[in-house]
């Protein structure tokens, strides 16, 4: 992720993946992405979702990276109603079955 934001990468691992965001949905403080790694010849395809935490003045200030993981994002409230924000969008869900995750914000 490092070479990704910073731009700095060896020909070899950025011709091998890289990230194809389908989605950017953002609930307040926290960014979600997601998206399918684009797969060179010698690598599989990689369904992925990040979550960012960004502070008041724009400056990410975590990054939480999943890989092959169905994501659920859900709000936390003092009630008992908590609450699903956001949900994994992959196209081929039907099919094909990953572990599944909860992100409390």
């Amino acid at each position: 992720m490092m070479r990704l934001l910073t731009g700095s990468s060896s020909p070899s691992s950025s011709s091998s993946f890289r990230f194809e965001p389908r989605s950017v949905d953002a609930f307040g403080s926290t960014v979600i992405a997601e998206g399918v790694s684009a797969a060179g010849e010698d690598t599989k395809a990689a369904y992925w979702v990040h979550a960012w935490t960004v502070g008041s003045d724009g400056v990410i200030t975590q990054l939480r990276e999943y890989f092959n993981t169905d994501l659920t994002v859900t709000r936390l409230a003092a009630a008992a109603a908590s609450k699903c924000v956001w949900q994994s969008r992959r196209p081929d869900r039907a099919r094909n079955s990953l572990p599944g995750l909860v992100l409390a914000l």
